[in-house]
C-alpha cells in the first residue's frame, strides 16, 4: 500500500468521524431544543396553575366574608322569624359553594403533583389552603348548630308569646 493510499484512508476515516461526530451534536442540539420547550411548557403550567392558585385563594376569601355575613344573619335570624327561611337558603348555598371550592382545590392540588420542583411551593399553598377550608367547615358546623339553637329558642318565644 502506498503512502497515497493510506493518507486517503486516514482522510475518509476522519472524514467518517467527523460525519459522526457532526450527527450527535445535531443530535444533542436537537434534544436540548426539545428539553428547552418541555421546561417552557412546564413552566407556562406553573404559571397558569399558580394563576388558579391565586383565583382560589380569591375564592376562599370570598366565601370566608360570605360565612361570617351567615353567622351575623343567623344572629339576627333569632329576633326575625321571617329569616329563618332566608337564613337556611344562603346556608345551602354556602355549602354548595364550599363543596365547589372543595373540588376545584383537589383538582388544582392533583395537577400541581405533577409538574416539577417548582411547583413544590404552589402545592404547599394549596395545602395550606385546604386546612382554612377544613377550618371554616369547623365553623359552619358550629354556625349551624348555633342556629338550630337560636330556631328552638325562637319557637319557645313564639310559644309564649303565643299564651299571652
Amino acid at each position: 500500500m502506498s503512502m497515497m493510499e493510506k493518507v486517503k484512508e486516514r482522510m475518509n476515516a476522519l472524514r467518517l468521524e467527523a460525519e459522526s461526530a457532526q450527527d450527535k451534536a445535531d443530535e444533542a442540539a436537537s434534544r436540548v431544543k426539545s428539553l428547552e420547550q418541555d421546561l417552557m411548557q412546564k413552566e407556562q403550567e406553573i404559571t397558569s396553575l399558580t394563576h388558579k392558585n391565586s383565583l382560589l385563594e380569591a375564592e376562599v376569601e370570598k366565601l370566608e366574608s360570605q360565612l361570617g355575613e351567615a353567622k351575623s344573619a343567623a344572629e339576627d335570624g333569632a329576633a326575625h322569624g321571617s329569616a329563618n327561611e332566608s337564613l337556611t337558603r344562603k346556608v345551602s348555598q354556602l355549602e354548595t359553594d364550599l363543596e365547589t371550592s372543595e373540588t376545584n382545590l383537589r383538582e388544582t392540588t392533583e395537577k400541581l403533583r405533577t409538574t416539577d420542583i417548582k411547583a413544590e411551593q404552589v402545592e404547599r399553598k394549596v395545602s395550606s389552603l385546604e386546612a382554612e377550608v377544613e377550618s371554616w367547615e369547623k365553623k359552619f358546623e358550629e354556625m349551624s348548630t348555633k342556629y338550630a339553637e337560636a330556631k328552638v329558642e325562637l319557637e319557645e318565644i313564639n310559644k309564649q308569646l303565643e299564651g299571652f
